[in-house]
């Protein structure tokens, strides 16, 4: 059994063991509650899963929820879900489960470790021993694949790769530390570094900045102010929008090249939002890697896009459930019929 919790919504699933889900459920995330509020939909999630004849061979459950998180203590505090500060996520869905005659082994995993999961068992990250898997959205979240095994450290935060330092005289994060990852490659520092340099939503900043095809309008154009507007802008050859992927691009490159320099990765996989900006994203992380990753054990690593996407929270969940409350289990899954989660 899978439950994935973000800022949008609340999904569930019973996940077989070759991948494929069914009883399927989603939630609209509540806006405006409290805690309870929040957690009365992922309870109406837990219902409708109850209801599939396949519910009682569900084995485990695995629990992805955005972040930030502390396995640890099975709480989450959810920069997007306001209401949700330390709240036992995984103890409330366990007596959840338990009330519907479920009383199974559970596993709370954070949104970057879930899609790491998911992208090892059957995404790009699938084959490879040792690997980096990143979502590069809003924020910048990770999570790490060592020796054929889900690493997620003892709060569940390792691999977060958002949070590394490549410019130590960079500007202020969130976080509080400075020069992050996440200050300059997310979507939100993309979009607002370009409109600090000049670039505009409704005119671009040089040849083919005025708008998406046709002059259109509206997401993915580059009249759209959001990192998806500036991609857009920079496949017409805005000089403003291609610098300011080229400066994600390098430092995500510094970071993965760093990564993969302390725990010898094979490969890293880039998923999320602003990963859908194709070879404006990739291309400026593989050219700028050469210059990074540069000792022989590295010099082959690979950067490649995540291939799961929005499958990769419910995957995710199930496949961390698997690797963490079976650690010595195989990563190649059998194919019977059952529910594994």
């Amino acid at each position: 059994m899978a439950i994935d919790i973000g800022g949008t919504k609340i999904a569930g699933a019973l996940v077989h063991p070759d991948g494929t889900m069914t009883a399927t459920t989603r939630r609209p995330t509540p806006r405006g509650v409290d805690a309870e509020g929040v957690m009365a939909a992922v309870a109406e999630v837990v219902a409708d899963l109850s209801g599939s004849p396949l519910w009682s061979s569900a084995v485990r459950c695995g629990i992805g929820s955005a972040g930030p998180v502390d396995t640890s203590r099975g709480t989450v505090s959810p920069v997007n879900i306001g209401a949700w500060r330390d709240f036992p996520v995984q103890e409330r869905i366990a007596a959840e489960l338990a009330a519907r005659g479920a009383e199974l082994p559970t596993v709370l995993a954070g949104d970057g470790v879930a899609m790491t999961a998911a992208e090892h068992w059957l995404g790009a990250a699938r084959g490879y021993a040792n690997a980096l898997c990143m979502v590069v959205s809003t924020g910048v979240g990770g999570g790490l694949i060592l020796n054929n095994q889900l690493h997620p450290g003892p709060t569940g935060n390792a691999g977060h790769i958002g949070h590394i330092s490549v410019a130590f005289d960079g500007e202020p994060c969130v976080c509080g530390g400075r020069g992050c990852v996440e200050s300059i490659a997310s979507g939100t520092a993309i979009a607002r570094w370009a409109r600090e340099q000049g670039w505009t939503p409704s005119a671009g900043s040089g040849p083919g900045g005025s708008g998406g095809p046709d002059g259109a309008d509206g997401p993915g154009t580059a009249r759209d102010a959001t990192a998806a507007g500036v991609a857009a802008a920079a496949a017409q050859g805005d000089p403003i929008a291609l610098a300011a992927f080229d400066r994600a691009g390098r430092a995500l490159a510094a970071a993965i090249a760093a990564s993969a320099t302390l725990v010898e990765t094979d490969i890293a996989v880039i998923g999320g939002g602003v990963a859908a900006a194709g070879d404006t994203l990739f291309g400026p992380i593989r050219t700028h890697l050469a210059q990074y990753a540069t000792l022989s054990f590295v010099q082959e690593l690979q950067v490649v896009p995540a291939t799961l996407g929005t499958h990769a929270g419910l995957i995710g969940a199930a496949a961390a459930a698997t690797m963490l409350l079976l650690p010595s289990a195989s990563s190649e899954p059998s194919s019977a019929p059952a529910p594994t989660a």
